[in-house]
């Protein structure tokens, strides 16, 4: 069980620093995009490049920041069953979820996905826009990093659920046990 906890936290780590670091993207783009705007409205000026830049630093830092996001339990979802729901319920619940819905998917993300993402990194594919970023390959590239890093998670997610399942709450850090329902007053 041990090994089963000091993995959970390895891959909560990881998503944790992925997320830290990729989160800072969402700077880039403002300036990326405030800058866009002043050069074509106050000196007349487009850069093709720069405008390719903005929306594909938005997809790098979307699909990286995934695991992070469902490591922090901010992924959209039904809590109509799961909020008052008791931890060991939420841990069968999160169990389920992941082994019927969450990695299946990210297995079916990956095998479609591989050989999009394989032929554009051959091609050094960019963009179709004359004048337009190079490096189109490395954003699609994301899509697998995106796939990695949520099955990683779920695999967090599993390893929590036994440890609940099994009363070794003890062995899940603090920071990524499930809330207390409390009801409003």
């Amino acid at each position: 069980m041990t090994f089963l906890s000091n993995l959970m936290r390895a891959i909560n780590g990881l998503n944790r620093l992925i997320g830290n670091v990729f989160s800072w993207l969402a700077l880039a783009i403002v300036i990326t995009c405030f800058w866009v705007v002043i050069e074509r409205y106050f000196f007349g000026n487009t850069r093709l490049w720069m405008q390719d830049l903005y929306p594909w630093l938005n997809g790098v830092m979307f699909t990286a920041v995934a695991g992070y996001a469902l490591l922090h339990n901010d992924h959209v979802r039904v809590d109509i069953f799961y909020r008052p729901a008791s931890n060991v319920k939420k841990a069968w619940m999160d169990l389920v979820g992941v082994l019927v819905f969450l990695l299946p998917t990210m297995y079916v993300v990956w095998i479609y996905c591989l050989p999009f993402v394989v032929r554009s990194w051959g091609l050094r594919e960019a963009s179709s826009n004359p004048g337009g970023a190079s490096g189109l390959f490395l954003v699609k590239g994301f899509i697998l990093v995106f796939a990695v890093t949520i099955a990683l998670q779920g695999i967090s997610m599993l390893i929590r659920s036994l440890l609940i399942i099994k009363g070794r709450e003890d062995l899940v850090p603090a920071d990524y046990r499930y809330e207390a329902h409390v009801e409003a007053a």
